[in-house]
């Protein structure tokens, strides 16, 4: 047996005796730990020698000390991992025990107020009208007079608009002013994002969220106010007046707009009133309603092409946590006017799941997304040397340009050209702000010379396939959609060179993962499409183009996610203020019923070597299911162009818009569940023939190499064929040759040898599996072990 102590200054060998290892040696040992955790015999031997220190060590002895090395940092990962839990669920518990406590309350109370109706009643057979939601006692809350006081645009009257708009919200957010019940999908646990509810027959749509954050209340209260930072949706927030209360809150006037999610519907504005206090209990409450004329406090004229939404009283209630961190209790209550769009969008605007999604959630992701942030350390960076803020960033940029590109305002230089009611609508913006990012001078003297945007863009309604699976093919199969040309054309704008990033690739195209956010939300990656465009001075010559690429909504269990895939072209230098022109696909449920996908319908060679007894029988549940899922696919493509090519790159981009409805269209249908439970027979999902022929390669490949069959046997079809190499003892891992080679795939065991997963397969360098005798062996013996294989296959 092998050991060594807790500090790693002690070891023994199998004859039980120790060594006792000297601060220069674990120093040594520690550095290499830090670039290899786990070393090859062959790096371990190679350590030997170029450390004098460890000459008297045996490397049998080194493998120990790194495997309890290991086996230490797994511990302390894990120690860490369960007081953080711990710190959750201590908090949640305090929660939930102050919240029974207060139920507890307010039902006595309210037995205690019907006992007292019903003896003063003088009618009892009449029903009284129900006041347990204008009877809620919440600690802290400001009782108000029985008598509304008389209100108007003062600073008295919008402190009193303010004080009734906090104990409503208060009523909402720890109360039962609305009939809440838990969100399809969402379980509260120590590892969920927080308790999600939704409205239940109620005026509008409401959801409520209350989740644990590790930052203080101040920084809570800073953050959900700048909206635009986390709401994608919106699009600019402007405070009109702000007013300083006695009890040192603020009252502020805001003007609010909001994008609209599809080109099918007209954006959203609110006139609101938001206060900010401080409860007795020290609580910090950020509120917020509509201003109405019924109140008559100030008014704001109607905008032109906006519709005027209603914001009922909502907010954040955001209570100091011991130990640290903060408890916030979310709410969003709104009236969205759903009469003004068609009426098959209206479930976008009547739906409290949607609306919990990309408003509630999303604030309560955003704060645990920074939080997590300020407990990494300084050094931490993610894809080329992007730090989580930066790359947030971005994230945010790319979603706001391709916001501005569906709904194409006037006010930023938008205009339409030809016939509005096309099925594809054509905008351009020659404003100097759009183009202002543009036109930049490179190295090599290029310049671009657009002088124009132009966007494309479209709608359709989708029947019956799950978002979350038609994203993931539009993202894994470009080929099947994309023009090389069109690709091309989109990255003129800006001049892209050589990049000497380390990218990982599957199918035609090469990603880098550059970040994820909390619960793998969304997720950036940089695209290298290799030989696709051309050089400007070269028109022969292919080059590389790069796509900075933004995806979210991949998860198929999640209720009423909007699906979203945006890219734009960068250049190889990627800088932080890049200039961007987004193009992409959003596809937004519209059914209110949760989405039922199999886990078996998936197009990657992953989901398919996953194929089970529990995948069939959940496409056979799904194949039963009458609902039909509805979804609408907004569509839009930027294009930096010069004002003399307008009319011909108007024409291009609307034909090219129409040939990806078509292939959307296409895939759809193929996607449906209805289309594959009606071919009879058919057991395996689509994208299983490509799963199927590289099972078939790897057997002749190995049978023509090593003149042995790698499976026993074959007979039972292709499906057999892909089980059993999916379930082989022995590692199997499959790498493509390119200027980095590439790991595509690799079975059950070479996953478990690797310790990964499929995802994360990709991201695997050679560096981390092999020594640098290792490597140049690998590269100079490879092209021998192709050319042997192919001649004894062909």
């Amino acid at each position: 047996m092998a050991m060594s102590c807790k500090d790693g200054k002690l070891g023994c060998l199998d004859n039980g005796k120790y060594v006792r290892y000297t601060p220069e040696q674990v120093e040594a040992l520690e550095r290499l730990y830090h670039d290899c955790p786990k070393p090859s015999s062959i790096r371990r031997q190679q350590l030997i020698r170029e450390c004098p220190i460890l000459s008297n060590i045996e490397p049998k002895q080194i493998k120990v000390w790194f495997q309890n090395r290991r086996c230490r940092e797994k511990q302390r990962k894990e120690a860490s991992r369960l007081q953080a839990v711990n710190r959750k669920l201590t908090a949640m518990n305090k929660l939930l025990m102050e919240e029974n406590d207060r139920l507890q309350k307010q039902v006595s109370q309210l037995v205690h107020e019907n006992s007292y109706f019903r003896q003063h009643t003088p009618n009892p057979s009449l029903p009284a009208k129900d006041t347990s939601c204008e009877s809620v006692v919440t600690s802290g809350q400001h009782q108000l007079a029985s008598q509304n006081p008389q209100r108007d645009a003062s600073p008295a009257g919008l402190l009193s608009i303010a004080e009734e708009t906090l104990a409503e919200f208060l009523s909402k957010a720890t109360g039962t002013a609305v009939e809440w019940v838990q969100m399809p999908g969402m379980k509260p646990g120590p590892d969920s994002i927080g308790i999600i509810a939704i409205s239940h027959g109620c005026t509008g749509v409401a959801a409520r969220a209350c989740g644990l954050v590790g930052l203080e209340p101040t920084r809570v209260a800073e953050i959900v106010k700048d909206r635009p930072s986390w709401f994608r949706e919106c699009r600019a927030v402007e405070v009109m007046n702000v007013l300083p209360t006695a009890n040192g809150g603020t009252v502020e006037l805001l003007y609010m707009q909001l994008y609209a999610p599809t080109t099918l519907a007209p954006p959203r504005d609110f006139w609101l009133l938001r206060y900010t206090s401080v409860l007795e209990d020290g609580s910090l409450v950020v509120c917020e309603r509509s201003l109405k004329s019924t109140q008559n406090g100030p008014s704001m004229p109607l905008v032109q092409n906006f519709v005027r939404a209603e914001m009922l009283s909502s907010g954040y209630l955001i209570r100091p946590c011991d130990g640290g961190g903060s408890i916030i209790h979310i709410v969003d209550h709104m009236d969205l006017e759903a009469c003004s769009v068609p009426e098959v969008l209206r479930p976008l605007y009547e739906s409290p799941k949607v609306l919990a999604q990309k408003t509630t959630m999303a604030a309560l992701r955003q704060l645990k997304q920074i939080a997590q942030e300020v407990t990494q350390t300084n050094s931490s960076v993610n894809g080329w040397g992007r730090r989580p803020a930066a790359l947030r960033a971005l994230s945010q940029r790319l979603s706001r340009g391709f916001n501005e590109a569906v709904n194409g305002f006037t006010d930023e230089g938008w205009s339409v050209i030809g016939d509005s009611m096309d099925d594809v609508t054509i905008t351009v913006n020659s404003s100097p702000d759009k183009l202002m990012g543009l036109n930049l001078t490179f190295a090599n003297g290029f310049a671009p010379v657009s002088n124009v945007v132009l966007c494309a863009k479209a709608s359709m309604l989708l029947q019956n396939v799950p978002p979350a699976i038609l994203l993931r093919f539009l993202r894994e199969h470009r080929s099947e959609w994309a023009d090389n040309n069109i690709d091309a054309y989109l990255a003129a704008a800006v001049k892209v060179g050589p990049c000497s990033a380390r990218v990982g690739g599957f199918g035609g195209q090469v990603i880098l993962p550059l970040a994820h956010t909390i619960e793998h939300e969304e997720f950036m990656e940089v695209i290298k499409l290799e030989g696709l465009g051309h050089s400007p001075e070269d028109a022969i010559v292919p080059r590389d183009i790069f796509l900075l690429q933004l995806c979210s909504g991949m998860d198929e269990n999640a209720v009423g996610t909007c699906a979203e895939l945006i890219f734009a072209p960068i250049d190889a230098s990627f800088a932080d203020d890049a200039p961007l022109l987004p193009s992409g696909f959003r596809i937004i449920p519209l059914d209110s019923a949760k989405e039922v996908s199999s886990p078996n319908r998936t197009l990657d060679l992953a989901s398919a070597l996953e194929i089970g007894s529990a995948g069939t029988k959940a496409s056979t549940d799904q194949s039963g299911n009458s609902t039909c899922a509805r979804s609408v696919m907004t569509i839009a493509f930027e294009f930096g162009i010069e004002s003399h090519m307008q009319e011909h790159v108007a024409s291009m981009a609307r034909q090219y818009v129409r040939g990806i409805i078509s292939s959307v269209q296409r895939v759809a249908l193929a996607l449906s569940p209805s289309h594959i439970s009606s071919q009879v027979g058919l057991r395996t999902p689509l994208g299983t023939p490509e799963a199927q022929t590289l099972a078939r390669w790897i057997c002749q490949s190995y049978r023509g190499y090593m003149g042995v069959e790698l499976l026993k046997s074959n007979s039972d079809g292709n499906e057999s064929i892909l089980k059993n190499l999916w379930h082989h003892t022995d590692a199997i891992i499959c790498c493509s040759m390119k200027a980095l080679p590439v790991f595509t795939f690799a079975n059950q065991a070479g996953l478990d040898m690797l310790e990964t997963t499929l995802v994360a397969l990709q991201d695997i360098s050679l560096e981390k599996i092999f020594d640098d005798n290792g490597r140049k062996t690998l590269c100079s013996e490879f092209p021998q072990i192709m050319q042997q294989v192919l001649r004894n296959i062909f």
